[in-house]
């Protein structure tokens, strides 16, 4: 067993994980990282990627990189589609605020990038991960590397940022954990495909027919989605039968889409989960570990992000002003946060998508509810708010 010391061990080194380390590194505090993942399996998990201006400012500001401008592509609003029409939300108008559309691949590549070049410890394809002793004054985390070497790193601070599967969470006494939990009786049927953009700003479509999502990854290769059954098999769908159901959903709104060859088509099933508390002992969570959204309102990367940001500057309190009270006060402050994305994923997801059961009174009540934001100043402002995110 190779045992060596830091100040924070963090189990999971995607976005997350890797923000954390960056900034405690700025603040000059020691870390390791570790993820069961490659770092070549991270780069080709295809995610979406709507950041918040915020989220933005995050990468640039604490210097990982400034590529989101270069490679990113800046909307200031979106489109809603219903009853036959489409309606533009306006986000700098109303609210002085845009969104980037970056992959969240492409975020990891940069922070990767990053703790390479700042000389980080990030071990990636471990194995045997655990973590223990996590109520005393020397959390440890235990693994075994890519070479087969066992490793004990003891630290001041364990952080499970570890994803949607994470073991982290589980240590926390079942006695002392509440879960809040959603499952929904829909999914998105995800496609990338090879063809141009078919608008400049994302479209969010409701029809009779279920909920469509328009989105883009770069000038050549769009991501789009519409609603599903969960139990949906992607084989049962041939390209043309897509093109069909997507161009039908749309097209009651009055759009075309511009068609291409599908690469890539997947079934994503909707979930919210809450754990509460975050902190047990000398062990705090972060990002998917601790919660999950639907990704209707382009919340989950963000909330994560804005998560380590709050951890990272409460760590700093801790660990350099010996502040007790630091973690407590991460937990708290980041609950606020995340039951508002809660309410905003929620209330987005109920506000498209079609119910199985759903009546016609069902639907009638969500256009006229749709009718309502965008024909008020105030309900378009609640809307752009929540989606360009809300300040730090």
């Amino acid at each position: 067993m190779n045992r060596t010391t830091t100040e924070v061990a963090i189990v999971g080194a995607g976005p997350a994980g890797l923000m954390l380390a960056h900034l405690l590194q700025r603040a000059g505090i020691d870390s390791v990282a570790i993820d069961i993942r490659t770092r070549e399996e991270i780069e080709n998990t295809h995610r979406a990627g709507i950041l918040e201006q915020d989220s933005v400012r995050l990468l640039v500001d604490s210097g990982v990189s400034d590529r989101v401008h270069r490679d990113g592509y800046r909307h200031d609003g979106i489109e809603l589609a219903f009853g036959g029409a489409g309606h533009r939300i306006d986000f700098q108008g109303l609210v002085g605020a845009s969104t980037q559309l970056y992959p969240q691949t492409d975020v990891f590549i940069d922070l990767a990038d990053a703790r390479v070049r700042d000389g980080g410890d990030v071990r990636f394809g471990v194995r045997d991960v655990s973590v223990a002793d996590l109520t005393t004054d020397r959390p440890v985390m235990r693994f075994t590397d890519a070479e087969g070497v066992a490793h004990e790193v003891a630290a001041k601070v364990l952080v499970g940022s570890d994803g949607s599967r994470s073991i982290c969470r589980h240590e926390f006494p079942e006695a002392l954990r509440r879960q809040f939990f959603r499952e929904y009786p829909f999914a998105w049927f995800g496609i990338l495909c090879e063809a141009p953009p078919s608008s400049e700003e994302l479209i969010y479509s409701h029809s009779d027919r279920g909920f469509a999502l328009i989105s883009q990854r770069t000038e050549s290769l769009q991501r789009m989605y519409f609603q599903c059954d969960p139990r949906e098999d992607v084989a049962d769908w041939s390209d043309d039968r897509i093109w069909e159901e997507l161009q039908s959903r749309v097209g009651a709104n009055g759009y075309v889409l511009k068609e291409g060859a599908i690469t890539s088509r997947t079934v994503l099933p909707f979930r919210s989960f809450v754990q509460e508390p975050l902190r047990h002992g000398n062990l705090v969570l972060a990002g998917d570990a601790a919660h999950t959204v639907p990704p209707t309102g382009a919340k989950g990367l963000n909330l994560a992000l804005a998560d380590v940001r709050v951890l990272a500057e409460e760590l700093e309190r801790h660990l350099r002003s010996g502040a007790a009270d630091a973690l407590d006060s991460y937990a708290e402050r980041a609950l606020q946060r995340v039951w508002r994305a809660q309410h905003f994923s929620y209330w987005m997801t109920t506000l498209l998508h079609r119910l199985p059961d759903a009546s016609d009174f069902d639907v009638r009540r969500q256009v006229g509810e749709l009718t309502s934001i965008v024909s008020s100043t105030a309900g378009s402002t609640y809307l752009a708010e929540g989606y360009t995110g809300w300040p730090s």
